[in-house]
């Protein structure tokens, strides 16, 4: 505030008239604009549609709207003539389901949008957890033929006997031969 009247001010001393406008300031958000349309909550707007999709999805609905129109109908035959607002024809009878219609077909449209996306958001998630898993297993998959591998080269407890009994038999074999070689030379 106080940059801009020192700044309006030395604009005055210049005297110039192009100038005389205040500048933007780059550093500030711009102030809210009026709008002609009012302004709502797209994620509350999805929410209420997909109550209320849910609703007419539902046989209460069906039971509701059934028994309003029966009792319409009844009312605009049987009501004493000066009570009766929608005669015959149940031109308005027929308005006002038209109008219904008109914001319910919407309504469920949004509300199908909405899952539509959730689905979309959920199936990305799965198809990445099933790639992880995937490469998760093909590791494991990989470090068990390793394993296994490896396996084939580690000593055993029975190749590791009978080593040992090769050698007892070979130093057993040396024994008798020098023993015997010994006492030939005696």
């Amino acid at each position: 505030m106080a940059a801009e009247a020192t700044e309006r001010s030395s604009v005055s001393s210049t005297g110039s008239s192009a100038l005389t406008r205040s500048r933007a300031r780059l550093d500030l958000p711009r102030p809210a604009r009026r709008r002609l349309l009012p302004e709502y909550d797209p994620e509350a707007f999805g929410r209420l549609s997909e109550r209320v999709a849910r609703f007419l999805g539902t046989g209460r609905f069906i039971v509701w709207m059934t028994v309003v129109i029966i009792i319409w109908v009844l009312w605009n035959i049987f009501a004493p003539e000066h009570l009766r607002f929608d005669t015959y024809p149940f031109i308005f009878l027929t308005l006002m389901l038209s109008l219904q219609a008109s914001y319910a077909a919407p309504l469920i449209l949004l509300a199908q949008n909405r899952q539509d996306d959730r689905d979309r958001v959920n199936l990305e998630q799965d198809r990445k957890q099933n790639e992880r898993s995937l490469a998760d297993t093909e590791y494991l998959t990989r470090e068990i033929a390793a394993l296994r591998m490896g396996l084939g080269e580690v000593a055993t407890r029975d190749w590791i006997r009978s080593e040992f009994q090769d050698l007892i038999k070979e130093m057993d074999e040396r024994r008798l031969f020098p023993a015997e070689s010994d006492e030939g030379d005696r």
